[in-house]
């Protein structure tokens, strides 16, 4: 049944898709584009745009049911380890193979499950992606639980205010330490990315943790934010990530496919608030940390290399 609801406080000044997405994360994107684009979502009773910046005290009519009619309807009932707490934010741990929101409805995903594991505590039912992370990367994940948290952790990641490390198995051996500063433009139609003059600044830092004739552990630091960044930088400087079937060797991801390496291995390992506004202000300073994955342990174990 349709539906109308009042913009909280909260959602003030974001986008009217970003909004929707946030009170019905399993509407499959789809179903939202279509909704604002043919004028059946309308905002004070008129069509909007996509990017349209919504005003608390506004008046949203959608063609869907209401949130409350769903809330606690989750096909999927599984939790995710909880790496912080804090006023509005969780840092969660994210495994493979699992999307951060859906794709179409009905699968699995970082944000449902956090909704779900609030209704479990009797918490209002509302969480933000506040940045992204590819399906197969582990890894530490920021999720909002209201606007506020959300717009000062996007301004930050923006400003580059939230230091990025990852932590990768990479092809060959790469130097001791180095710096990738290429342009990535990405293909809107096959959603591959590519070093490319016409593309966005794009700057990657990495350094060798350890060392062999086929495989190398880094940890690299992302300055930006580029969709597929450490995947395409370290490609193009002939040191794809193992697994990487996109941007990847097949002849090295083929030999260690047999040792079960199943995917990327690249994961989200630490993030740094080095300034942060508002009500996050007291973060300044902290870093949080993600456990390395089992699969990527074990392979360190098999190659002998030092302890993570």
């Amino acid at each position: 049944m349709p539906h109308k609801l009042i913009i909280s406080p909260s959602d003030d000044g974001r986008r009217l898709d970003k909004v929707i997405r946030s009170i019905w994360p399993g509407l499959p994107l789809s179903v939202v584009m279509k909704g604002l684009r043919t004028g059946a979502v309308r905002l004070d009773g008129k069509k909007a745009p996509i990017n349209f910046r919504v005003s608390a005290g506004q008046e949203l009519y959608v063609p869907w049911d209401s949130p409350r009619d769903t809330a606690g309807n989750y096909r999927y009932r599984r939790t995710l380890p909880v790496l912080f707490r804090d006023r509005g934010l969780w840092a969660v741990d994210k495994p493979s193979n699992l999307l951060v929101q859906p794709a179409r409805k009905g699968q699995d995903n970082v944000i449902d499950r956090v909704r779900y594991m609030l209704s479990l505590e009797g918490a209002e039912e509302r969480a933000y992606a506040v940045h992204r992370l590819d399906r197969n990367t582990t890894g530490i994940m920021l999720v909002a639980l209201s606007g506020p948290p959300l717009r000062i952790l996007q301004d930050a990641f923006r400003d580059r205010a939230i230091g990025k490390t990852y932590l990768a198995v990479v092809a060959g051996l790469p130097k001791t330490s180095g710096e990738i500063d290429s342009p990535l433009l990405k293909s809107p139609s096959s959603n591959m990315v590519q070093v490319d003059r016409r593309g966005k600044d794009a700057l990657t830092r990495y350094r060798l943790l350890a060392g062999g004739r086929d495989i190398s552990l880094v940890e690299i630091e992302l300055i930006t934010g580029r969709s597929h960044q450490a995947r395409v930088h370290m490609a193009s400087v002939g040191h794809p990530i193992l697994g990487d079937v996109r941007y990847g060797r097949d002849d090295i991801n083929g030999r260690f496919q047999k040792l079960g390496v199943r995917r990327p291995q690249l994961h989200s390992w630490k993030l740094r608030f080095e300034t942060l506004n508002g009500e996050l202000s007291h973060l300044a300073g902290v870093t949080l940390d993600a456990p390395p994955p089992e699969d990527m342990l074990a392979l360190s174990s098999a190659m002998g290399w030092p302890g993570l």
